[in-house]
């Protein structure tokens, strides 16, 4: 089949991957000059950095998947780490080589910073989500799910995890998506909860790759070329007076509307994204002196609007150069870049007592980073009423949030439903 796939960020890419293994021909029309949406590098002083700090689990296989199927490797792309989770002077959870459950349960008994009664409640916790398979009746909030749990643990594990999952706070997030990323990467090998930190840039991580895959493959991928119009036919879809079999809509869901709001089809997945809110990401990047370095590539903050700190040195042969996380809405929004990164400079300082002088900085923001992972949230399919379009995204019905595993899925079972529709 002739596919047009509209929108080249992960989800995008992950569709037209599949779909170029497959032998159909893929054009791929990327508005923007730059691969990868939401996930992408970008060049400043020289350096390539990204548009957002992420990280990958040991549970995201199709990503994983996706990766060695355009013939990248995992250990030149990515540091695989046991789950550490570590607030120097707060927290600091190590998981042991053992079977899962075990190694979660063997690190939560020997966590230091808690309480034994908190750590035995935690346990307990996770017990009870097991026997009900993760599973709730209906939906509710993070919060709520964590009521009974002690105070400390929700504030040093429970709503750290939260927002590094759903980045979504805990009061509004949706309890059993998060507990589906749970499920997944504590319940079935001790490996799903291994953290996969990015070696290289998010550009180099996977968009490039896949560019080249599907060329190699005989595709197209167009940057910086806007579809203007898109017009459904009983025998296929006329893009920009292209003809083509069948297309793939892969933009982000606030950009639906302008695309698809003449199609009666898209209705209902327009309605859906209309009720969406967003949540937004800042990465921070500190550059030190050269010889600095954490006491580890991951840490997590306390104390300020920063989550989580990442030694690019360590990670990226960017020698000095930090990058901070501040994940959802902030007081940071109200203050001006420079503010925020001293802000979270001086966040640092308090956690490491010979900070050096700070070199220089740039702070980041994708304000529409995430949808909000709201409790009950109903999020439109990847099939429309109209068998020639298909939605890939995020933000499309999913066991996942907004993550990049979440867009990978979407953009693999849209594919795979574009192919059985044609059967």
């Amino acid at each position: 089949m002739k596919i047009a796939v509209i929108g080249a960020g992960w989800a995008g890419l992950a569709a037209a991957v599949e779909l170029a293994a497959q032998g159909h021909q893929l054009t791929v029309l990327e508005a923007s000059p730059h691969l990868g949406g939401r996930a992408r590098g970008f060049e400043h002083k020289d350096l390539l950095l990204d548009n957002g700090q992420h990280i990958l689990l040991g549970a995201y296989r199709q990503t994983l998947r996706l990766m060695k199927l355009i013939g990248l490797k995992e250990a030149d792309i990515l540091l695989r780490l046991p789950l550490t989770l570590e607030t120097p002077g707060h927290l600091k959870l190590n998981t042991p080589a053992l079977p899962a459950p075990l190694h979660l349960l063997a690190g939560l008994i020997s966590a230091q910073g808690l309480s034994l009664y908190e750590r035995l409640a935690t346990l307990g916790f996770f017990a009870k989500l097991r026997v009900r398979n993760f599973k709730l009746v209906q939906d509710q909030t993070v919060a709520e799910l964590l009521s009974k749990q002690p105070a400390r643990t929700v504030k040093l594990l429970w709503e750290p995890l939260c927002i590094a999952a759903l980045n979504t706070p805990a009061s509004i997030a949706s309890a059993q998506v998060f507990l589906n990323v749970l499920r997944d990467s504590f319940s079935h090998n001790r490996a799903d909860s291994d953290m996969l930190l990015p070696r290289h840039d998010l550009s180099a991580l996977f968009p490039q790759a896949a560019a080249r895959y599907v060329t190699e493959h005989g595709g197209n991928i167009l940057s910086g070329t806007t579809a203007k119009s898109l017009h459904l036919q009983h025998n296929g879809v006329v893009i920009d007076g292209e003809h083509f079999d069948k297309v793939v809509c892969a933009v982000a869901p606030h950009q639906l509307a302008a695309l698809l709001q003449e199609i009666p089809e898209a209705a209902t997945a327009l309605h859906m994204v209309s009720k969406f809110s967003y949540q937004p990401i800042a990465t921070v990047y500190l550059q030190y002196p050269s010889t600095f370095t954490l006491p580890s590539p991951m840490l997590g903050l306390n104390g300020g609007d920063a989550q989580w700190v990442f030694d690019r040195g360590t990670l990226c042969g960017q020698h000095g150069l930090i990058a901070a996380s501040i994940s959802t809405v902030g007081e940071y929004q109200k203050q001006s870049h420079d503010q925020v990164a001293i802000a979270v400079h001086q966040q640092l300082q308090a956690l490491i007592s010979n900070l050096p002088a700070l070199q220089w900085h740039q702070v980041i923001v994708e304000k529409r980073a995430t949808f909000a992972c709201v409790a009950g949230l109903q999020r439109p399919a990847n099939l429309t009423a109209h068998p020639h379009l298909f939605l890939a995204g995020d933000y499309t019905a999913g066991d996942y949030p907004a993550t990049l595993e979440g867009a990978v899925r979407s953009g693999n079972n849209c594919a795979r439903l574009l192919c059985k529709s044609s059967a």
